[in-house]
């Protein structure tokens, strides 16, 4: 029983201390960003402006989320980025988190109720301004 126990814990530390290398180290510190192509244009249709924007609102995203390594886990559907399939869709995350922690989105990017969100984030913790964005792109999301 203690080996068992003891394993465990030893395999946690490390996939926690190998994310933390992959999604913290490795993925943080890329200065590469995605761009959006921009053409020389005038008359563009409505609906190209729309396709346009939307395509930003995904690159914005993506930079953010991707960057702190959120997409690792998660996907974001409703925005076209994909991701991992650990965590769940934050499609709804931003409606959905108080019924699910008993907390704001806001409060629980500041302190997770999660096991697994409280390392995460303790280990990487948002600044204000990365909170402020990625809340921006969860609302996005959950309005579409």
């Amino acid at each position: 029983m203690n080996k068992a126990i003891i394993s465990f814990v030893i395999s946690t530390f490390i996939g926690f201390g190998l994310g933390y290398l992959v999604f913290g180290v490795i993925m943080g510190d890329s200065d590469k960003q995605p761009q959006v192509a921009q053409t020389e244009e005038t008359s563009k249709s409505e609906n190209q402006n729309k396709e346009a924007e939307k395509e930003t609102a995904a690159v914005d995203a993506n930079n953010i989320l991707n960057s702190k390594g959120c997409l690792g886990c998660h996907a974001v559907d409703s925005l076209g980025l994909e991701g991992g399939a650990t965590g769940p869709d934050l499609s709804k995350a931003f409606t959905d988190v108080e019924g699910k922690h008993g907390k704001s989105i806001d409060d629980f990017l500041k302190e997770p109720t999660s096991a697994v969100m409280s390392s995460v984030i303790g280990g990487n913790p948002l600044t204000d301004e990365e909170r402020t964005q990625v809340l921006d792109m969860l609302k996005q999301a959950s309005e579409k």
